[in-house]
């Protein structure tokens, strides 16, 4: 890739009404996983741990987007990183020879007064005029969490 990248991210803190096990749950088990995440989801798998993976094939109207990655850290009920990796993603191939194809995600979770302070960001080489799409579909993806764990309660 001949033009210069720059490491850009998505910053987003919501206070989920939910006890950070619940949250953490939410976010690594396939069972709980599937009902917010982009549902339905016709494949997901998640090995917890570091070095392990994660994949999901999101169904949008008819059109499947597979997701995947790794995880880098665990620490139960407070903090989770992983890798996203797109395939989907135009630039793929061009990314991938320059070592730019994944994002990073870190998740923590904090407990405030019974509820949980969900901080989510995700760094990476995700193209400006990207952005304001990509934060849109996180923030949506959290209404649906919030929604998914105030049914559970």
């Amino acid at each position: 890739m001949t033009e210069e990248r720059t490491i850009r991210e998505i910053k987003i803190t919501r206070t989920i009404d939910a006890k950070p096990e619940q949250v953490f749950k939410a976010w690594t088990e396939p069972e709980h996983f599937t009902h917010w995440f982009g549902a339905p989801l016709p494949t997901i798998s998640m090995d917890v741990r570091p070095g392990g993976s994660w994949k999901a094939t999101l169904d949008y109207e008819g059109t499947e987007i597979p997701f995947y990655g790794v995880y880098s850290e665990v620490e139960e009920n407070s903090r989770l990183v992983f890798s996203l990796i797109d395939p989907n993603d135009p630039d793929f191939e061009a990314k991938q020879a320059a070592g730019e194809n994944e994002e990073a995600v870190t998740l923590t979770f904090t407990e405030t007064n019974g509820k949980t302070k969900l901080a989510f960001r995700q760094t990476g080489y995700l193209p400006e005029e990207e952005l304001p799409q990509a934060k849109e579909g996180w923030v949506s993806w959290f209404d649906a969490l919030e929604e998914y764990l105030t049914k559970k309660s």
